[in-house]
């Protein structure tokens, strides 16, 4: 039985729903001989900011026992670098491109998307950082303030008309009141879950095991809380929602399609297979061919009565 895998987000239609997550893959180009990108629904590039950053000192990676602690800093090589050395090389690829914005201010997330507006080059669409965690001061204001969340989007909807994602925080009191404001503010998807706080320390040397002493945890270990997140977005906005946070298999994304996500990014797998989603795409194929299920999108919100 042939099934259906193809998805539509804000007018972008994807090959498949299994995108890479930003920070995860790099800038999309560095695996060639690793895994066959092509076969990726889209790849989400390493954010993007106004200026190169060369992010936080090191150690600013540090295994846990059921996921990932960084505390990278958004390390990238700015926007002006990006257009002039990685949209060329999109041009070869038929897999979406997701250009990752981050910035600090309004001014600075509108300088970079007018910058990539003007270039020439395959950008599907954007996904907003609004909740990187791991910079100096904490710089997570957006995440948690819906008038901020809602005045950026705005900002950033008035200078595109491309595919325009705003990534969420778990770390909030509410996430639902951030999406609801990005969904007010003209966004197309949201995605759902950013790393979750976390802190790792040495007993040997009694300090932390990253330099910057918290980071965030990504991997297996925040999927359940991921899961809720998408869960409690999807049955509250009409956007899609995209997922992330510990997605490592083919049952684990249909957890979150069933959850409410109309698409999902595998993230920390990628550093220990950078061909994990496809891994994860042939196993949701297996599932949907399991279940007699003919199109992927059907998994979507499909979530039963509760027990």
């Amino acid at each position: 039985m042939a099934v259906n895998v193809s998805i539509t987000i804000g007018g972008v239609e994807f090959s498949n729903p299994v995108f890479v997550a930003s920070g995860t893959f790099g800038y999309g180009v560095e695996t060639p001989d690793l895994v066959d990108i092509n076969r990726l629904g889209a790849i989400v590039t390493k954010s993007i900011t106004l200026q190169p950053r060369e992010g936080n000192p090191p150690p600013r990676v540090v295994e846990t026992p059921s996921g990932m602690l960084n505390s990278i800093g958004l390390a990238n090589i700015g926007v002006d670098r990006y257009i002039s050395e990685m949209l060329p090389l999109y041009e070869s690829f038929e897999t979406k491109i997701i250009t990752n914005i981050a910035g600090f201010t309004v001014s600075d997330y509108a300088n970079v998307m007018e910058k990539l507006e003007k270039a020439d080059g395959p950008i599907a669409g954007y996904e907003i950082n609004i909740s990187c965690p791991n910079v100096e001061g904490g710089k997570m204001e957006f995440a948690v303030d819906p008038e901020m969340t809602l005045t950026l989007t705005k900002e950033l909807r008035l200078r595109t008309q491309k595919m325009l994602i705003i990534k969420l925080s778990p770390n909030v009191t509410d996430i639902v009141e951030i999406a609801k404001a990005a969904e007010e503010g003209g966004a197309d998807a949201v995605s759902a879950i950013n790393t979750v706080f976390g802190m790792s320390v040495d007993t040997s040397s009694q300090q932390s095991n990253i330099a910057t002493g918290i980071g965030g945890l990504s991997g297996p270990a925040i999927r359940p809380i991921g899961i809720a997140c998408v869960h409690r977005i999807a049955s509250a906005v009409d956007i899609p929602v995209i997922g992330i946070g510990g997605i490592t298999s083919g049952s684990d994304a249909v957890e979150y399609m069933l959850a409410g996500a109309s698409a999902v990014q595998v993230g920390t797998a990628n550093f220990r297979d950078p061909a994990a989603g496809v891994t994860v795409l042939d196993g949701m194929i297996d599932y949907c061919e399991e279940y007699g299920i003919t199109a992927v999108s059907q998994l979507t919100g499909a979530l039963k009565d509760e027990p």
